[in-house]
């Protein structure tokens, strides 16, 4: 009866270094890394990215515009977006895909910029933030890339407050560091200038030229006189006629680091506040049900 026993046991024992030995030349495959770009989910994976981002979403929106005689058009899409899907993949959040239809009649002279109407910009806009809360984004945090929506954003916010929506619209603003980093060199630094320049170089260096930056003067060209505080539409024209503000070939690849990487960071933060954030939409829904009844609101 030993021998025999003993040959079970050795059976078994080959047996399990084989499984052993299958299991380790075919492993199991490893799970797929769920991505942050709403085009690329199928649709359960797109379930699973709103459950994991706990329904919030980020529209990262840019411009078509020139950009000094040496960046591409499309500069303020594709900087925002290299910030937002970096972010995104830190603390994991559902990208929208390419948005670009903003405010940009500054630029109509210049060839490239695509500029849609006013009534045009409000309505897409106010139709993607629904669509994109139809779809269970419930919290949409609009990542702007470009200076001319600094007025555009805010009042579309505010414009939610018109009727009642199931969903929050957050603006991020900030692309650039107030301090820190490497020194800059320049002064005027509003536009395809040092900074947007260095920050290119880090999300699309193969479309920067460097060289032709002094081809053309992004000086301000003061050619308004009005008092501080009076604004027209021209101002911009009448300061940047080349739609240049700035020297390009200033930029670095250090101060572009930096810059990005706080621009990064600060989105990270932004997406993490939001997610964690429970008060807004019921501060909203309370506004809603109180202004249909305003004499009944107690002061």
């Amino acid at each position: 009866m030993a021998p025999h026993k003993h040959r079970k046991s050795s059976c078994v024992s080959g047996l399990l270094l084989l499984a052993v030995f299958l299991s380790a030349a075919h492993p199991a495959p490893a799970q797929a890394k769920l991505s942050v770009h709403w085009e690329e989910l199928t649709g359960a994976d797109f379930i699973d990215g709103i459950k994991r981002s706990q329904g919030t979403c980020l529209l990262p929106f840019g411009i078509l515009e020139k950009h000094g005689p040496h960046l591409p058009l499309g500069t303020d899409l594709l900087d925002v977006r290299y910030a937002s899907l970096h972010a995104a993949e830190q603390e994991y959040t559902v990208v929208f895909p390419e948005y670009y239809f903003g405010q940009i009649f500054e630029a109509r002279h210049e060839p490239g910029t695509v500029a849609y109407s006013r009534e045009m910009q409000l309505a897409l806009l106010q139709e993607t933030t629904d669509e994109m809360a139809r779809n269970g984004c419930k919290k949409v945090l609009i990542v702007n890339g470009h200076g001319g929506n600094n007025s555009l954003l805010p009042y579309f916010a505010q414009s939610q407050l018109a009727k009642p929506h199931d969903y929050v619209v957050y603006i991020f603003d900030e692309r650039t560091p107030a301090s820190g980093g490497p020194p800059k060199k320049t002064s005027v630094d509003q536009h395809a200038g040092e900074s947007e320049t260095s920050k290119m170089m880090i999300a699309r260096p193969d479309l920067v030229h460097q060289d032709r930056a002094p081809s053309e003067s992004g000086a301000d060209q003061h050619r308004e006189n009005l008092p501080d505080g009076v604004y027209t539409g021209i101002w911009w024209y009448a300061r940047f006629p080349e739609h240049y503000a700035g020297e390009g070939s200033a930029a670095t690849h250090e101060l572009g680091e930096y810059q990005m990487n706080w621009w990064i960071n600060s989105i990270v933060k932004s997406i993490a506040a939001i997610k964690a954030d429970d008060v807004s939409l019921k501060l909203q829904n309370e506004f809603y049900e109180k202004s249909t009844h305003p004499l009944d609101t107690k002061q």
